[in-house]
């Protein structure tokens, strides 16, 4: 069994080859355990100390020759985590064209060319909604991104599901909640600051707040996530169907609510470092995503979400052995 995960420098990416070194093996195309004999790793940075089980190859998604580097042709799993962010796409249309759009038909068209159909797991968004919502959104309701980054993500599901059709990969597809909360310095994507207000006090900084305390967000903690992108690989191909996305289930949760978390993990002065100051263009994306979901189809098939956003803090300030 040989994996690739492209985005795999980043938080997500490299936690989950980590998750898959030390579970040791995934389910091939026969539906047995088969062992993992290499994991590829496709990032334009990785972080110091690589692990050394990872082969790591540097270079652009969409940059000529570069995903031949990275994908042997007996690769079996490929997970697809690789992108410009939500603010970045936003900000730089091109960027986000070419990397989330062309980048993800060149790494489809490179599968098309192996020794035999992988399975694909595409890391797709939540920003796949937008415009005029009803107040909880589920399974039937069809996505109408507002954002660059979302009808980035949209067209990606779009052709993962009709290579699969074609027999050219087994493709699953997964919506992802905001998720949080994600160690390190902010980034460009618009819900940034849903880690930033959590991330930054618990490690004595201060935090800007660019949306009102009353911004809902639909969340799932980075754990929850690996174990999703793993159970997705992991489901047999006639679990899917003709319908080859799936809302990942999450948790809906305020801002205010949030810090309201904080206070009671990490106390009040800790969750006072964060204070409002409002970016308009960050409020303008952040606004059409939705908030609230059914997502009985996920639970149907097995996804689960977090207990509740106290439990997220706590799994965080553990998880970087934090000291409150």
């Amino acid at each position: 069994m040989k994996v690739l995960i492209t985005g795999g420098g980043g938080f997500l990416g490299y936690r989950l080859a980590q998750a898959i070194a030390a579970r040791g093996s995934l389910t091939g195309r026969d539906g047995t355990a088969q062992k993992v004999a290499g994991i590829s790793l496709l990032d334009t940075a990785f972080p110091a100390n690589v692990d050394a089980r990872f082969k790591c190859i540097t270079g652009d998604l969409s940059a000529p020759g570069v995903i031949d580097q990275a994908l042997d042709r007996d690769t079996d799993a490929v997970f697809h985590l690789a992108a410009v962010v939500s603010g970045g796409a936003e900000a730089d249309f091109d960027l986000g064209m070419r990397v989330n759009l062309d980048g993800t038909r060149m790494l489809l068209e490179a599968c098309r060319k192996l020794a035999a159909p992988p399975r694909l797991v595409f890391a797709s968004s939540v920003a796949a909604f937008g415009g005029d919502l009803p107040p909880v959104l589920d399974d039937s309701t069809t996505p109408n991104p507002q954002t660059s980054y979302g009808m980035q993500k949209v067209v990606g599901e779009y052709l993962v599901t009709d290579y699969t059709r074609k027999g050219f990969i087994d493709g699953r597809s997964l919506r992802l909640p905001t998720i949080v909360v994600r160690p390190g310095k902010p980034n460009l994507a618009a819900s940034s600051f849903a880690s930033g207000i959590i991330r930054e006090p618990l490690n004595g900084e201060p935090s800007a707040l660019p949306v009102p305390d009353t911004t809902g967000v639909w969340l799932l903690s980075p754990g929850k996530v690996i174990d999703a992108f793993i159970h997705a690989h992991e489901l047999p191909n006639s679990a899917w169907g003709v319908n080859r996305v799936v809302n990942l289930p999450g948790i809906t949760v305020t801002v205010r609510e949030m810090l309201a978390a904080l206070g009671r993990v990490a106390g009040a002065a800790t969750a006072a470092r964060v204070t409002y100051q409002p970016d308009e263009r960050i409020q303008k994306i952040v606004k059409t995503w939705p908030a609230g979901f059914r997502t009985d189809r996920a639970l149907a098939l097995g996804f689960k979400a977090d207990s509740d956003f106290e439990d997220v803090v706590r799994e965080y300030v553990k998880d970087q052995g934090l000291r409150i």
